[in-house]
């Protein structure tokens, strides 16, 4: 194992995004809408506002828990809960370049 490529907590180090190669798009048939966190509530709990303005209490999905930190500002994918729509759960993040790539595709345009 090259030491060199390593650093001390023994894992790669990253270069903290740069060129987007794939980037996950919402789905329309699964009801998935694009949003930005406007606060963390606790409890695995944020607001969103979603790209149908509309604020949702959203809750971070327990695969993403412990996995991908979400803060303010950042922006996610959520799906509304079909039983009552001010509600949903967060099921993906996007990095900053990620972010960038759907505002120049006009992805935050559509609505």
């Amino acid at each position: 194992m090259n030491r060199q490529n390593y650093n001390r907590s023994g894992r790669k180090p990253t270069d903290g995004g740069g060129e987007v190669v794939r980037v996950r798009t919402p789905r329309r048939d699964l009801r998935e809408v694009l949003g930005t966190v406007t606060g963390m509530l606790g409890g695995s709990r944020v607001t969103v506002l979603c790209m149908d303005s509309t604020t949702r209490m959203c809750r971070i999905r327990g695969k993403m828990k412990k996995r991908t930190w979400v803060r303010e500002g950042d922006t996610v994918i959520v799906v509304p809960w079909e039983i009552q729509d001010s509600k949903g759960d967060v099921v993906w993040r996007y990095t900053g370049p990620q972010t960038d790539w759907l505002q120049k595709k006009g992805y935050f345009n559509n609505g």
